[in-house]
């Protein structure tokens, strides 16, 4: 069925949402969502309907559920004040109250520019060694900064299906800071040699560009690392932490890695001339270590997209410093909320590097998830459940109720 609303096209036989002719990414909760809303337009929808239908029927909590409504409200160009396209009945439900056209012809909408709001702004700003670090300001609301891991591209992976619903969840209620670490993406390469501290300095170079004194992070995987460096160096920095499949000591430190670097095969693989190229054996393989539950197709996808974060080079760096990270002595000098996930089956990063984190962080909280995937990218079966947690830690420790 095709439903024509405001200037929006849902169709749920293609499972896609487009608006002002352009295609949004949502995921699949906030599609179903929409969908429901769509199917009942006019209609108050409670909020036992919603969690029967998007849900099925599984207990859920309201800041899961408002936070869903929320990111439904941005992939159609709405907010919660404006409310002109989904209304809340405050204890009643929620309702579309746009009008709506149904049908089965083809798509055709006309063609506008995207709000705003579905935009990100990308600036560069200069590391202490004067390193350029590009990152990007989306949404709106309280900050939170999110420091990736070492393959990342602020513009392709603002356009791609696996990371795209996770921005949309987030900056749907944050003012959403990303940047790419030196050495990929947009940003400057990484002077040989840099070790950690350089990747610390980048980090509160992003922040004094954004004008933040103090603020949140979510960190994944190497940059955990960063953050707690850098949460008990310079204590009200940073008031709290989410620690992504994170670890305290690379590949190098915990015996992982051969103590000849050019051994290593992800080094192989990379002068192999193997980045990027889904037909090569290496790459297939880490591909499936990093995300084993994705289809062959999404791998192929993925493995495209990270080749294009980077050149060979600049990944070898890269690769070589983080593995030497080791932040042990600084865990028990941590002193903000702090929130580990970490997946209980994953193969790069085994879920002990996690415990690492959580028991050595005073006051930690340690969620484990069922995942065998290092990447949580939407394909992965806890992506909600990660995304959800961050949304609730982030609100009870700000002290907001759900909206």
């Amino acid at each position: 069925m095709i439903f024509r609303f405001a200037d929006c096209v849902l169709d749920t036989g293609a499972y896609t949402l487009t608006r002002g002719g352009a295609p949004v990414a949502v995921e699949p909760q906030v599609f179903d969502l929409l969908a429901v809303l769509a199917d009942n337009a006019g209609r108050l929808v409670s909020r036992d309907l919603l969690v029967e239908r998007v849900w099925d029927g599984r207990i859920v909590s309201e800041a899961t559920i408002s936070a869903r409504i929320n990111a439904a409200r941005k992939a159609v160009g709405d907010d919660g004040r404006a409310q002109a396209v989904i209304r809340t009945v405050p204890r009643r439900g929620i309702e579309l109250v746009a009008p709506v056209e149904t049908g089965d012809g083809p798509v055709e909408p006309a063609p506008a520019p995207a709000p705003a709001a579905t935009r990100q702004t990308i600036r560069y700003t200069s590391s202490a060694d004067g390193t350029g670090i590009a990152f990007a300001i989306s949404g709106s609301g309280p900050p939170l900064l999110c420091a990736s891991h070492h393959v990342s591209h602020l513009e392709l992976d603002w356009a791609s299906p696996f990371w795209r619903p996770m921005f949309d969840t987030l900056d749907a209620r944050h003012t959403l800071l990303r940047y790419d670490l030196r050495g990929t993406g947009l940003s400057d390469p990484s002077p040989t040699g840099a070790g950690i501290e350089a990747h610390i300095a980048d980090m509160v170079a992003v922040a004094d560009a954004a004008g933040l004194d103090s603020f949140p992070v979510l960190a994944t995987l190497n940059s955990a690392a960063a953050a707690v460096r850098l949460s008990v160096e310079a204590p009200g920095r940073i008031d709290r932490m989410i620690l992504q499949e994170g670890y305290a000591r690379g590949r190098a430190m915990r015996g992982e890695a051969p103590a000849d670097p050019d051994h290593d095969p992800f080094t192989v693989l990379l002068r192999g001339g193997g980045w990027g190229d889904p037909s090569n054996g290496y790459m297939r393989g880490w591909i499936s270590m990093a995300a084993p539950s994705v289809t062959y197709d999404e791998a192929s996808e993925l493995i495209r997209h990270i080749g294009k974060a980077g050149g060979t080079e600049h990944m070898i760096e890269n690769r070589h410093t983080i593995d030497r990270y080791d932040v042990r002595e600084w865990l028990p000098k941590v002193n903000v909320p702090t929130l580990v996930i970490h997946a209980r089956n994953g193969i790069l990063h085994p879920v002990e590097e996690g415990r690492v984190l959580a028991a050595g962080i005073p006051g930690a909280e340690f969620l484990v998830v069922e995942t065998a995937n290092t990447l949580c990218i939407t394909p992965d079966p806890t992506w909600a459940e990660q995304t959800d947690a961050i949304l609730e830690f982030l609100g009870r420790v700000r002290g907001e109720a759900a909206v």
